[in-house]
């Protein structure tokens, strides 16, 4: 693990932290510790600001095929340390590794994406009059804080600094304290092909990370992670002036029409519910299913939870790995049984394994209501929430009763229920007839308690710049 010495990067030079605090990441399939860092401080956050707004200027004349050089070097260090960096993700956060590999492939491409898509990224022009012209310019924001999540760190960092720094910002990135090691050396990776400052990194928990949203010197905060970290930095930062770019919970519900095959739509519904153990910010987390195949797709949803393999994400035949902590355990521990005295049936799962580790297995429950936490906050865990309509308005109806505004998925054979699902579903993203996936370049904007602002494709582009307009008229 790294030295002490080695944990805040500015200037292009790693040094010690001036926390006197330090924290340690356990790995959660075993307990053992992984490894100490440093909890951060006001200090770190001062000298990496500093470092990047003397770095910016200069950043930002840098040529855009010159910035795109810098990502696709950076893409190829990442590629060839891939090994490295998807171990460290589960060791830290738990997913099976085959998923860990797939993350940094993705932050990978994304970073070529961006690369290619960088010195495209212009503005447009107006012709006011015969003699007079207005352009509209997009220019780098300045300095950007990008502040990450556990659940996949290495594709989402990749995808906001890519952005940030292919436009012209630099970047301070504080990734989060569940997996310090895994953003300390994605940073290292990612510095080591730009000019000193561009990218530095502060570590530690949320105190930090609340530093940096309110640091004057900073004029865009990126944040994805928690509903309640997102309104904290939104507020911190509406008092410093900063813009924020949130992608935050959801409570993503998914929709099983009557007319679909029922064993492959209680496929996406396993997929959905329990992929990196419920842990994904688009993972479904409640289920409602039309009265006309729901015992057959219970049946068959409880046969895909039982099918999967809990253990080690290390083990190469694991499908379902421990959540990221005991702490995460215990929300989705409550959340379960809290539906089951108030009425829901536990079909499988349902309880808390013996033994080392943060484990909790793949667990279907029945007959949930809108008045659980299972239906209404998030519980980020391998939980289906199962209730049942009479049809598909009725489930339309209850699918839009939700404070958040993330995505949905719709599961039906009629075109005319697809239109009327993504018309008048509230939320950012509405995925028919696939739970996950969608175009490499595709784009994400959250709404409600969900975050706002565009958090992928093209779009991002956008959000890390802003749009000057000059007017160009002779002298009379």
């Amino acid at each position: 693990m790294r030295d002490r010495d080695r944990w805040v990067l500015t200037d292009g030079e790693w040094t010690a932290s001036a926390s006197e605090r330090d924290r340690t990441v356990a790995d959660p399939a075993t307990g053992e510790p992984v490894g100490d860092f440093p909890a951060g401080c006001t200090e770190d956050v001062e000298r990496a600001v500093d470092s990047a707004r003397r770095a910016q200027p200069g950043w930002a004349r840098t040529a855009p095929a010159e910035r795109a050089a810098c990502l696709h070097r950076m893409a190829d260090r990442i590629e060839a340390r891939a090994d490295e960096l998807a171990e460290l993700v589960t060791r830290e956060m738990g997913k099976p590794i085959g998923d860990s590999r797939g993350g940094v492939a993705a932050g990978v491409g994304t970073l070529r994406q961006y690369a290619e898509l960088g010195p495209l990224h212009r503005g447009r022009s107006l012709q006011g009059g015969w003699d007079a012209t207005d352009l509209m310019v997009h220019e780098p924001r300045g300095v950007v804080a990008v502040i990450t999540p556990w659940n996949d760190p290495v594709a989402i960092a990749c995808g906001l600094v890519g952005a940030a720094v292919v436009t012209g910002n630099t970047v301070v990135h504080k990734p989060s304290e569940r997996t310090p090691h895994t953003g300390a050396l994605l940073a290292e990776l990612m510095a080591a092909e730009l000019p000193p400052g561009v990218l530095t990194m502060v570590p530690g928990d949320r105190h930090p990370g609340e530093a940096l949203a309110a640091h004057p010197g900073v004029d865009l905060v990126a944040h994805v992670g928690s509903t309640a970290a997102g309104r904290a930095i939104a507020a911190v930062a509406a008092r410093s002036g900063a813009t924020t770019l949130l992608e935050n919970g959801g409570k993503d519900p998914l929709i099983v029409d009557a007319g679909v095959d029922v064993k492959w739509a209680a496929g996406q519904a396993a997929t959905g519910c329990f992929a990196n153990a419920g842990q994904i910010c688009t993972s479904a987390e409640r289920v409602y299913v039309h009265r006309d195949l729901a015992e057959e797709f219970l049946a068959a949803l409880v046969q895909r939870a039982e099918e999967l393999r809990m253990g080690p994400g290390m083990d190469e035949e694991t499908t379902l790995g421990p959540l990221v902590d005991r702490a995460q355990r215990d929300i989705v521990d409550r959340h379960v049984r809290g539906a089951i005295e108030a009425g829901a049936r536990l079909l499988t799962g349902g309880y808390v394994p013996e033994g080392p580790g943060a484990f909790y297995p793949p667990t279907v429950l029945a007959d949930c209501t809108e008045n659980m936490d299972v239906m209404r906050e998030e519980t980020f865990g391998p939980v289906a929430a199962v209730r049942v309509v009479e049809s598909f308005d009725e489930a339309l109806e209850l699918a839009r009763e939700s404070r958040y505004g993330l995505a949905a998925t719709v599961l039906t054979p009629s075109m005319a229920n697809a239109q009327r699902a993504w018309r008048e579903l509230p939320v950012g993203t509405v995925k028919i007839n696939a739970v996950f996936g969608g175009a490499p370049g595709g784009a994400a904007q959250p709404l409600r308690a969900s975050g706002h602002g565009f958090g992928y494709g093209p779009e991002l582009l956008d959000e890390m710049t802003h749009t000057k307009v000059v007017h160009l008229s002779p002298l009379p």
